[in-house]
This record gives C-alpha cells, sequence and structure tokens, in this order.
C-alpha cells in the first residue's frame, strides 16, 4: 500500500516561478503574496484580529517539511520521519509537505512578514510526520506507517492533523489509528483527492474525518475535485502559490491545498474556542459555509461542496451554539485490537455506527438487572391487587382480561428510558449564508481573487 499526494502543479509556472525568484527574490517578493487570492477572499486582515491559531499544534502527515525556509523557519517541530527515522523537519527534495505547511502556518518573511508565502493560520505550529511517498518506498507498508503518524501526532499534542494524501485502502491498524486520534479529540483534516471522480477512497471517507474538496476562486468546485456524499467542506484549491523544499516558491491545483487552508482555519477556531470539541469546531466551519451565486437553494450536504466553502471570518464571529460533542461528524466504530473503550469519539452523533459500548452483542448486564427489576415490581403489584380485591369482596375481570395488566388498553407507563434526542441532522438549505466580504465570490465590481 503506498500514498500518494494530492497536489498538482499548474504546468510550467512551478519552474518558471523559481527560476524567476532565484533571479531576482527581492522584485518577486510582493508577487508572491499578491498570488494568495485565499487570502485577499478570506479577509485575512480582519481574520487575524480574531486569531492566528497561536498556541495551537497542527501535524502535516506528508512528506518532510523544511524547516529553514524563510517563511516557515521557527513555526515547524522537529516532527518524526516513519520512514526512514529521526527527524521530520529538514526536506530538501520533495516540496509537498512544506507546501501544506506554509500554507496552514507560514509568516512569511521582510519587514512585517509582508513578503514571501503567509498561511492562514500564521502562529500555529507546524508538526511535521513523514510518510512514504509512493515513487520512493513502493515496497514498504504505508498502512502501519500512517497508523504510527496518526499515533505519533497525537501523542505529541497536536489538535490538527491534515492529510492531503490518498491511500487506495485503510488497514485495521490504520482505522484503529484513526478512531484513536478521533477519541482524543483531534480534529482530521482530509483531502478528497483529484481524478474527478463521484467516488471517495476508504480515507477520506472514515467516519470521523472532514473530507475536503477545492474550489477555484469564484467559489465554484475544480473540475478535478473528487466528490461523494462524504464530502463536509471546500476550500481553495486552484491557482495556490505555497512554499517549497527543492525550490524557494510553488504553483499548484489540488484538493491538497484546499486541505490545508481548512486545518488552518481549524487551528485559527481551536486557538479561539479552546473548550470546543473536534466536533463542535467543524460544526463552525459548516454552519458557516457558503454557495456560489445560483447554488443557494442546494440541497445539503451537495456531494460535490459539502455544506459549502469555507468562511474563516464568519467561523470566528458568528454567535453559533456548541452543539452536540461530534457536531456532523460521524463517530468511528471500534476497530479490531483497539481495547476497551480505546477507539470511540466523544459523544455520538447517532450516525456513525455503534460505540464499544452500543455493539449490537446482546444485552448489558445492567439491562438484564433492569428488566428483572421491572417484572418483579409488576408481579408484585398484580398480588396487592388480587388479595384487595378478594378482601373487599370485588370480583372483577382476571389480572389478564379486558382492561387488566397486559390486556387490552395498558397504558403506556412513564419511565426514564425516554427516546434520546435525534442526533445531529443537516436540514437541507439550513447553513445557506449570503455571500459577504470575506467570503467567495468576490464582490461586485470587483476581479476575483481582490
Amino acid at each position: 500500500m503506498s500514498f500518494t499526494r494530492t497536489l498538482r502543479a499548474v504546468g510550467g509556472a512551478v519552474v518558471a516561478g523559481a527560476l524567476l525568484f532565484g533571479a531576482a527574490p527581492t522584485a518577486l517578493a510582493d508577487q508572491i503574496r499578491d498570488d494568495q487570492w485565499p487570502l485577499k477572499s478570506f479577509d485575512a486582515a480582519n481574520v487575524w484580529k480574531e486569531s492566528t491559531g497561536k498556541g495551537v499544534t497542527v501535524a502535516v502527515i506528508d512528506d518532510a517539511v523544511n524547516a529553514a525556509h524563510s517563511d516557515l523557519k521557527g513555526n515547524v517541530l522537529p516532527g518524526k520521519d516513519v520512514v526512514k527515522g529521526g527527524t521530520a523537519d529538514h526536506e530538501s527534495v520533495n516540496d509537498h509537505g512544506t507546501a501544506m505547511a506554509s500554507i496552514i502556518a507560514g509568516h512569511g518573511h521582510g519587514a512585517g512578514g509582508s513578503e514571501g508565502v503567509k498561511g492562514l493560520a500564521p502562529d500555529a505550529k507546524i508538526l511535521p510526520v513523514a510518510v512514504p511517498r509512493e515513487a520512493d518506498v513502493p515496497d514498504l507498508n504505508a498502512g502501519d506507517s500512517l497508523a504510527e503518524a496518526l499515533k505519533y501526532s497525537v501523542d505529541h499534542g497536536a489538535s490538527v492533523i491534515n492529510m492531503s494524501i490518498t491511500t487506495p485502502a485503510l488497514t485495521d491498524q490504520e482505522k484503529e489509528a484513526l478512531s484513536y486520534a478521533a477519541k482524543k479529540n483531534v480534529l482530521l483534516v482530509v483531502s478528497t483527492g483529484n481524478e474527478g471522480q463521484g467516488h471517495l477512497d476508504e480515507l477520506p471517507s472514515h467516519p470521523g474525518v472532514m473530507a475536503v474538496g477545492a474550489v477555484d476562486k469564484a467559489g465554484k468546485v475544480w473540475d478535478k475535485s473528487n466528490y461523494g456524499p462524504q464530502t463536509m467542506v471546500t476550500a481553495p484549491g486552484t491557482l495556490i502559490r505555497s512554499a517549497g523544499a527543492s525550490k524557494p516558491y510553488r504553483l499548484a491545483n489540488g484538493t491538497s491545498d484546499a486541505a490545508a487552508y481548512v486545518s488552518g482555519a481549524a487551528a485559527l477556531l481551536r486557538a479561539k474556542y479552546p473548550d470546543l470539541t473536534a466536533g463542535q469546531i467543524a460544526n463552525r466551519l459548516v454552519k458557516t459555509a457558503g454557495l456560489p451565486p445560483g447554488q443557494e437553494g442546494m440541497k445539503l450536504p451537495d456531494p460535490h461542496y459539502g455544506y459549502g466553502f469555507i468562511r474563516p471570518l464568519r467561523a470566528l464571529t458568528q454567535d453559533i451554539p456548541a452543539g452536540s460533542k461530534n457536531g456532523p461528524l460521524k463517530t468511528p466504530k471500534t476497530e479490531p485490537g483497539a481495547g476497551a473503550g480505546g477507539a470511540t469519539a466523544l459523544g455520538s452523533s447517532g450516525t456513525g455506527g455503534e460505540s464499544g459500548e452500543q455493539k449490537s452483542s446482546g444485552l448489558g448486564l445492567g439491562a438484564i438487572v433492569g428488566i428483572g427489576a421491572g417484572v418483579l415490581v409488576v408481579v408484585a403489584l398484580i398480588v396487592i391487587v388480587v388479595v384487595r380485591q378478594k378482601k373487599n369482596g370485588r370480583n372483577g375481570p382476571p389480572s389478564g382480561g379486558p382492561g387488566g395488566y397486559g390486556g387490552p388498553g395498558f397504558p403506556q407507563q412513564p419511565g426514564p428510558y425516554q427516546q434520546p434526542p435525534a442526533p445531529y441532522q443537516q436540514q437541507p438549505g439550513a447553513y445557506q449564508q449570503p455571500t459577504a466580504p470575506g467570503s467567495f465570490p468576490p464582490p461586485p465590481n470587483q476581479p476575483p481573487g481582490q
């Protein structure tokens, strides 16, 4: 099994951009920042007045990261390379992990960080966790690597994990590790993939993850963005400028970038609302998502858009009830080998299968004792009624007759076992918000991305 990154270079723009930058980095610095149209669409200047992601660690399970890049220096932790051993902060060949890290937590460089690439959460920390590449290590068991990467990320303080990768299928170890992360209240963000297919692989389909598709400057779904009913949100994924490891900067299309922007938005929210669960963070992103003009009446979630494209400023500032612990996230099932109580997410949305305590293996001891006690109470009542009837000379119908215990007309008795509230359900059109500054598309009379 092997991993494939979900970011695509845009023609020759990456190479050309690298050569030009190498020749005159100062002259191009402002152009690099200008290329970051998502920051303009998000109204990042006002976003950063609310939160910069300070104090939050985002794990990037991907290639190793070039921590020495001028736009990332100081924001990257040592991390771990689960393939080669050692740290994962000194990459100089593969660009993808560095690109994702910069979209999430780049801080730029120059006066006031005004040059180069800036991430959506510029004060967050990146925990790089390197996993195998398909071309580099085709014989390595990638499932074991992903499981190890997930557990390492959780155990080393990540509250958001970005996985801009695809893997054909999940092993039991991977599923156990995903459930472990969900139980530990970590938000899992996964790209949907770049084949334009109407089917999502097992990783973005797994309960408990946020599957992210890509949209363009106008807020319309990118034609190569994979889609399916598990798609939860979308984010910018076309003509995305990011940092590189083998070259200073790159330009690309891909759901990888979209997932990184969602991870950045999640870091902003986790910094501002530290008491919210992963599901409640996802709930804020879902309830403030937007749709492009002409799609406002769409039934949600939509296979292409999910609940819409993220709008971080609204997610940070709108008055939204916290809601259930799991929010829109489904509860992962307990996987083999997970251990008792070791692989279920906080709370239960009621839509993601059974938790470890709710598996359909028969009635538990508490339920059996309760039923037995109830039977004894009913028998005692019958005896009391019969004795009293005989004592008072009343000979009504026997206990099994009309109107008696167990007969027609026996009323339903109120008790403690009331039907629980309905699980989290998205109502069609419930989260449709009008377009506003800081969202897609740009205001009237203004070019896209400006």
